[in-house]
């Protein structure tokens, strides 16, 4: 949620800082705005909407500086507007800061700062913090900062300047991600996400919780909330700037669903053990004697992530017969999750940042469980804060509707799966042609990304509709689940997932000529079954399109429309049939002519509750 970049050094601030706001944009986008030091004061240039607004407000400005702030917000507190956006102000007009998350006892501070004569100007509870730092600055910018600090309950990155120091940048991280960035000839940044400064860099800091970073003179120090100097370890990023460019498509989503068979391999590249019928992955290695003894998993994730849990509660279930749980991580963290010795908790995050997911994963460990992660974000909160785990390897991920990361996430499930099978009770030549299988879906894949012009002519003629109903059953259940996601999340089309035998307990009763039903039908051991779903929706007058299998053709004279895709595994053809549905959902919101890559109401990275 919310997006920061941070700049100080020998060059211009203010086109460093809208290139990194670009790059963000994705985290929110309701309203941006800078603020840079020239002269020994602070210009704070704001606007509501999207960056586009604010560069035409800054157009023909001389606002400059050496050193500068810049955020572009997901509305929490108060409405998006001018007034609320970020930088905000101290009341002594000494300090901007930037900050995302959530500050929890803002109210109480606010109400004090109020009494001792301070006046607000947003609605936000940020602005607390700008006046808490001045309240406290007596000359040292630093200390101010940890005092203020010292005062606050919730999650925060920060991003800070101060008039009367315009050598001096400060960044802090609790809860939020910050990552510092190490430029040449002093300069420094300091962003959300590495893709808002990998223009400017591949060298970076992932600062860890209670870290405040200051930058003056050319150099940098980290210290804690003790004031102890820390250290923390300068990586390299590990993609370029071509990853977070459109490349062509005018899209990031599209480009992202047809990027999905490079990205198969990418995960499974150097993995898969097909002589051994296993999986090899590093991140377990350290784990992998635990994983024999574990009798009880728990997977917990939020949104797309969650679906594809299911998927792999499935798939551990039938290829190593141990019983797995799925939980939303925001119902985990509040309830007494029952945890015995014998339990793995698999917490899944495509950012690695998610805010609930994280903290059902320090629930876990708490009660003793050993907690691993599913993530794409290298370096991320998650990752560094888990027992170990895998990552993804999918690239960065920029349309806010998740695609090649559900895809690579059932991926890296499958291998889990492989994986304890093979430690329990699969056979080598079952664990064998799983694994080659598994080699041969980004072929499939890309056979299946060339129907994408015929289900934009599917999409035509449904672009109007106002509900949609996805069933499935099995492995494709979540798959329905995760399709009407994506048609919620960006053509704003009221679209709910459900097992297709459910269908006749309640949904059923919505069934007529305007409900248009997708229906996940595989050719797999439940194909009758689902059969006799479709014919009882066309006996209510009901649309259906139908996602089948090449060779397979009962279908045929019953669906309104057929999509039929290469057959794989039964545990692998989520992978396949999950395609269709995004392009569905792609082109609908197109022809609806809504912002597919940054839908309203959402954002990328979710690190509030």
């Amino acid at each position: 949620m919310c997006g920061i970049v941070a700049y100080i050094g020998q060059n211009e601030a203010l086109p460093i800082l809208i290139d990194g706001l670009r790059k963000l944009e994705y985290r929110g986008y309701d309203s941006s705005g800078v603020a840079l030091i020239d002269d020994g004061k602070i210009n704070v240039v704001r606007a509501s909407g999207k960056i586009k607004a604010l560069e035409d407000k800054l157009s023909g400005s001389a606002i400059k500086g050496h050193v500068g702030i810049a955020h572009t917000r997901w509305a929490t507190h108060g409405a998006p507007t001018e007034a609320n956006a970020h930088p905000h102000m101290s009341f002594d007009g000494k300090f901007s800061i930037v900050h995302n998350g959530i500050i929890e006892n803002y109210a109480s501070l606010k109400a004090k700062l109020i009494s001792e004569g301070v006046q607000f100007k947003s609605d936000t509870d940020t602005e607390v913090v700008a006046h808490l730092i001045a309240r406290f600055y007596t000359g040292d910018m630093k200390a101010a900062v940890l005092k203020a600090l010292a005062q606050i309950e919730g999650t925060f990155g920060l991003g800070i300047i101060c008039s009367e120091q315009p050598d001096t940048l400060i960044g802090a991280r609790r809860g939020s991600p910050l990552i510092l960035g190490i430029g040449n000839d002093g300069d420094f940044y300091l962003a959300s996400d590495v893709s808002a400064i990998i223009n400017h860099t591949q060298k970076v800091v992932y600062l860890d919780d209670n870290d405040v970073v200051q930058i003056k003179g050319g150099r940098y120090s980290i210290v804690n909330m003790n004031r102890n100097e820390v250290q923390r370890e300068v990586k390299d990023v590990e993609f370029d700037a071509d990853a977070v460019a459109k490349g062509g498509f005018p899209h990031f989503m599209l480009k992202e669903i047809f990027e999905q068979p490079e990205v198969l391999r990418n995960t499974m590249r150097g993995r898969l053990l097909v002589p051994e019928g296993n999986s090899k992955l590093a991140g377990l290695d350290t784990n992998i004697k635990e994983l024999r003894n574990i009798n009880r998993i728990i997977i917990t994730a939020c949104g797309t992530s969650y679906y594809a849990g299911m998927v792999g509660e499935y798939m551990i279930e039938e290829l190593a017969g141990v019983p797995v749980e799925v939980e939303y991580a925001s119902e985990f963290r509040y309830r007494n999750p029952i945890i015995k010795p014998g339990t793995l908790v698999l917490a899944i995050s495509q950012s690695g940042e998610t805010a609930d997911t994280l903290a059902a994963l320090k629930e876990a460990q708490q009660k003793g469980a050993t907690a691993l992660a599913i993530c794409n974000g290298v370096g991320s909160t998650i990752a560094r804060t888990s027992d170990g785990g895998v990552y993804l390897h999918a690239g960065p991920e920029i349309g806010v509707a998740s695609t090649k990361a559900f895809t690579s996430q059932v991926t890296v499930l499958a291998m889990i799966a492989l994986l304890l099978g093979r430690q329990r009770r699969l056979s080598i030549e079952a664990g064998t042609s799983i694994a080659k299988s598994m080699l041969e879906l980004p072929g499939l894949v890309e056979q299946t990304l060339k129907l994408s012009d015929a289900i934009a002519d599917i999409a035509r003629q449904y672009s109007k509709a106002s509900n949609f109903l996805y069933l499935g059953r099995h492995f494709n259940y979540p798959v329905a689940m995760e399709g009407a996601l994506k048609l919620k999340e960006i053509s704003y089309i009221h679209a709910e997932g459900y097992p297709a035998a459910e269908m006749k307990h309640g949904p059923i009763a919505l069934i007529d000529e305007n409900m248009p039903v997708v229906v996940v039908a595989p050719k797999d051991v439940l194909f009758d079954k689902v059969i006799s779903n479709v014919r009882e929706i066309k006996a209510r007058g009901g649309r259906v399109i139908a996602i089948t299998t090449e060779d397979c053709h009962p279908l045929d004279e019953i669906a309104d429309h057929i999509i039929k895709v290469p057959q794989t595994l039964p545990m692998l053809m989520p992978i396949i049939t999950c395609v269709p549905l995004q392009l569905l959902a792609y082109h609908i919101a197109v022809l609806r002519g809504n912002d597919v890559d940054q839908p309203r109401n959402l954002a990328k990275s979710v690190t509030v509750e």
